[in-house]
């Protein structure tokens, strides 16, 4: 807890390997990052802020045993990471039994609370409500549903199926396929989207499945002008990977996306660019997991300290302008009042913003406000926050 003049010192759970590894290890990648300014400005608490972690290989159980190898072992003063729910949920016991927290920077399903989990990625009403809306509104109401095979894809799909059919939209189908899947299990799915056609398709693929996926959907010959995959998980990491062919087209709704036009954000896109080689692309995931480390570190100068109670105290008393804009934390639910945006990947393999709100959306995770989403004007959110 820092009682005393050590440094502080974080844990970080994020894989290298594994079929999440290129989402999470660009998500490593930001948060090393944001570790590295906070210390060229001075560090915290007087120290230099320190880091730790090993790859955690897309595995639950291995990101229960590496959290719990960071708080018992490295006594870190938090853990930050952690990409699917399935791990999420691994290693939440572990970081209540220390009363530490977990900084968690993904998209997920909702339906949780967890006092030592601070939220910082969209929640459905911030993702999947405006995936809804645009996807109705400008392709169609005919969609079938493609998912990995664990918790998170069962649950957004749910709640989406309950979206679509408020506007009048149908599923046709609805098809799961095991993470690390293999090419026959790819081309089933491919089969049914063609007995189905026309169809949107919805994915919850995540990582490599994603991306052979897509290159699958490309190489039958869908025309997506009119047969579009559009998701809430595959980014820039995964267009990136697939190439440009498979790329065009396709949609996906996050609160980030690197083309935002801002001060703060192409300063945050050179810096890492630079960091880490001028063709890496950045994701909403990347980039809540750069702006979580500077929301624990503006916590603990505030707190004096890294004590659990101290920190959720402090957390929903200021903003922070990240590279998407104003963000903070949502005392009610210890979410992340965040901007939701819609983008389609145009032929260059970049995402062009086709819709974004023009306030930030606080989050729902118990999908009370859904389909009405409360949203703060950029005034008020500003008078709201003491930063």
């Amino acid at each position: 807890m820092n009682l005393d003049k050590t440094p502080v010192k974080i844990g970080f759970l994020y894989s290298r390997t594994g079929v999440t590894s290129v989402v999470e290890s660009q998500q490593r990648e930001a948060a090393i990052l944001a570790v590295e300014e906070i210390n060229q400005d001075g560090g915290l608490l007087g120290e230099e802020l320190l880091f730790s972690g090993c790859d955690t290989r897309s595995n639950p159980a291995a990101f229960r045993a590496e959290g719990a190898r960071l708080l018992s072992e490295e006594r870190v003063d938090a853990l930050f990471g952690c990409y699917m729910s399935s791990c999420r949920k691994a290693v939440l016991q572990t970081v209540n039994d220390h009363k530490s927290t977990l900084f968690y920077p993904t998209h997920y399903e909702g339906f949780e609370y967890a006092k030592g989990c601070i939220y910082s990625g969209a929640t459905p009403n911030q993702s999947a409500k405006w995936l809804a809306d645009f996807m109705t509104q400008t392709y169609g109401g005919r969609f079938l549903f493609v998912g990995s095979n664990y918790i998170f894809p069962y649950e957004i799909n749910r709640l989406m199926r309950d979206l679509l059919s408020n506007r009048g939209a149908d599923v046709l189908d609805e098809v799961y396929i095991p993470l690390g899947s293999t090419g026959d299990e790819i081309d089933c799915v491919i089969n049914r989207i063609k007995q189905s056609q026309p169809v949107i398709v919805f994915s919850t693929l995540v990582g490599t499945d994603a991306v052979d996926f897509y290159r699958a959907y490309d190489n039958a010959g869908f025309d997506r002008t009119i047969m579009p995959i559009c998701s809430v998980t595959a980014g820039e990491p995964e267009m990136a990977a697939m190439g440009r062919s498979a790329a065009e087209g396709n949609i996906k709704a996050a609160p980030y996306f690197s083309v935002i036009d801002s001060d703060v954000n192409r300063r945050f896109v050179s810096s890492f660019r630079e960091r880490f080689g001028e063709e890496a692309s950045l994701c909403a995931e990347a980039e809540a997991a750069y702006f979580q480390v500077k929301l624990f570190a503006e916590a603990v100068q505030q707190a004096g300290g890294t004590d659990r109670d101290d920190l959720l105290r402090v957390l929903p008393t200021f903003s922070l302008e990240a590279p998407q804009g104003l963000v903070r934390v949502d005392e009610a639910t210890n979410h992340t009042v965040l901007w939701p945006r819609v983008a389609i990947v145009d032929a260059d393999g970049k995402f062009r913003i086709v819709r974004e709100a023009s306030s930030p959306v606080i989050p729902s995770p118990y999908l009370i406000q859904l389909e009405d989403p409360v949203a703060l004007s950029h005034a008020a959110f500003a008078k709201s926050s003491l930063s």
